[in-house]
């Protein structure tokens, strides 16, 4: 896989297919890597759209078993991530794009609208991350032991310390709804997006369909939509036509 680096950021990305240009940010949370979608994911959603589009694909900063690695940037930790999402998009020369998220990727799905909403034409998420009132502490937990650590054991220049500070200013500090965005931002949002719910403690259906019935531009899925297996190809042909239907909106 090719390398893209700004400054002191160094990015691991895979493109695949020509067409129209498909942003696809793989699931795993924090340690989200382009091997989601051969060991995690749903459906291998790069191989699945690269007949159509131009499909951009990567791991996320720092994460385990990923090869992209930069700043910790406690200050800021959703929008570092979405710098270096619209940087790859930059440096490939894709100043327009969809964009299909996973797990994590629905938070930065809402970023990206929010920080670039004359770029992204029309956005995906699959079951999409979001805050559960009754488990308020679950992704700060779940991070603090199963990506913190070993951060700093490759990294031991970033101690616990600013990794603490890291998840609680982007977790805990956020706690509510889908971390990135208000619901009035959402009620707002003329950006076309179709949501996956899920209905599992880091991806909550009461948060989905909540995103979905305050977009004015919404459309849902049907749910279950992965279990069984056997209805996952009804949901790729929904993407599919919901990507269709949005490729050509003007900006």
């Amino acid at each position: 896989m090719p390398f893209f680096e700004k400054g002191s950021v160094r990015i691991r990305y895979e493109e695949a297919g020509s067409g129209p240009p498909l942003l696809i940010l793989p699931g795993g949370g924090l340690n989200s890597t382009v091997a989601f979608f051969s060991t995690a994911s749903p459906f291998d959603a790069v191989a699945t759209f690269s007949d159509e589009y131009r499909c951009v694909t990567m791991d996320l900063r720092n994460a385990a078993g990923g090869q992209s690695s930069g700043p910790l940037e406690p200050d800021r930790p959703w929008d570092a991530c979405s710098d270096d999402q619209l940087a790859l998009m930059d440096h490939l020369g894709m100043d327009r794009f969809l964009v299909l998220g996973f797990c994590i990727g629905g938070p930065f799905i809402w970023n990206l609208i929010k920080r670039a909403p004359g770029r992204v034409i029309a956005g995906v998420l699959a079951q999409p991350s979001g805050h559960r009132p009754e488990k308020p502490d679950q992704f700060f937990e779940t991070n603090i032991k199963g990506w913190g650590p070993a951060l700093h054991a490759r990294r031991p220049e970033i101690g616990m310390d600013a990794i603490e500070t890291y998840l609680h200013n982007m977790y805990s500090a956020r706690a509510d709804f889908v971390f990135t965005v208000s619901r009035d931002f959402v009620r707002e949002c003329r950006t076309p997006v179709l949501i996956l719910p899920d209905d599992s403690p880091p991806h909550p259906y009461a948060v989905a369909m909540e995103s979905a019935l305050l977009a004015p531009q919404a459309e849902v899925s049907m749910f279950p939509w992965k279990d069984p297996a056997e209805r996952i190809p009804l949901a790729v042909r929904q993407i599919r036509s919901f990507l269709r239907a949005h490729r050509t909106r003007p900006a």
